[in-house]
């Protein structure tokens, strides 16, 4: 005996019911409720989810034709078991199913899980209500001082140019050198993206990674695995690139 059987008649109507909202094509209509009915609920269905995730995703939607973006919508509904409740996380579950359990089509864009991460990070970057947890100078020495991440910065890597993707520009190759972003909210609350270079990512990273640490010696710890020839030039660089940084609201300031 299954476990559905050992259900409640109302639990196993529910699972029906949700099975052929999910998968019309294959599950069977449930007992007692007429099939246009249930074909208006599927359709509302799948236009809530189609309409949530074409706004998380717009250059993906943009880029991806109707019927391959509709053939993917519906194979995470029937694929992916979602692990929230909450509709502004939907984003984050088709990225889940996109990275976990979407077997690769063959004509997929060979970018596109970057690109989803991407465009999810400017979704989550824009609704966090992630707090620093200190407390904050937003005057203090950088370099004497130990610098403070935004919790809404984020740096990212990609290997593909996902900032700039978009119907005009599709491309079949990765370029030689990665894509280094950081994606921060400003003061207004405003959602930017900026390109940086794989010394400033490295930067970024060790602020994440050594809040107990002061701006000159992270520049310092740059300089040493550089090997740069001169120390002090780096240091004098990091320092305009810290203020640029607060001045961006990507560092908030240091630690008091």
């Amino acid at each position: 005996m299954s476990p559905e059987t050992e259900l409640p008649d109302f639990q196993r109507r529910q699972l029906a019911f949700t099975a052929y909202i999910r998968d019309p094509e294959h599950a069977p209509i449930p007992d007692g409720i007429p099939a246009r009915r249930m074909d208006i609920y599927t359709e509302i269905f799948f236009n809530n989810i189609n309409e949530q995730l074409s706004g998380n995703f717009p250059i993906l939607r943009q880029i991806t034709d109707d019927a391959h973006w509709h053939a993917m919508i519906r194979d995470f509904m029937v694929v992916h078991r979602s692990t929230t409740p909450l509709f502004t996380e939907i984003g984050l579950e088709f990225l889940a199913y996109l990275q976990q359990e979407r077997s690769p089509r063959p004509d997929d864009r060979p970018f596109m899980l970057e690109l989803a991460h991407y465009e999810y990070v400017e979704l989550a970057v824009a609704i966090s209500t992630d707090e620093i947890g200190v407390q904050v100078d937003p005057n203090g020495d950088l370099l004497h001082q130990h610098p403070v991440l935004a919790p809404t910065a984020w740096p990212l890597s990609y290997q593909w140019p996902v900032h700039q993707v978009g119907p005009d520009y599709l491309p079949d190759a990765p370029p030689e050198e990665a894509t280094h972003l950081v994606v921060y909210r400003d003061r207004l609350d405003e959602v930017h993206f900026l390109e940086i270079n794989a010394v400033t990512q490295r930067l970024l990273q060790l602020l994440k990674e050594n809040p107990d640490q002061r701006g000159l010696d992270l520049l310092k710890t740059i300089a040493a695995e550089l090997s740069h020839p001169d120390p002090q030039g780096v240091i004098d660089a990091g320092a305009g690139l810290l203020d640029e940084l607060r001045q961006r609201n990507v560092v908030l300031g240091t630690r008091t």
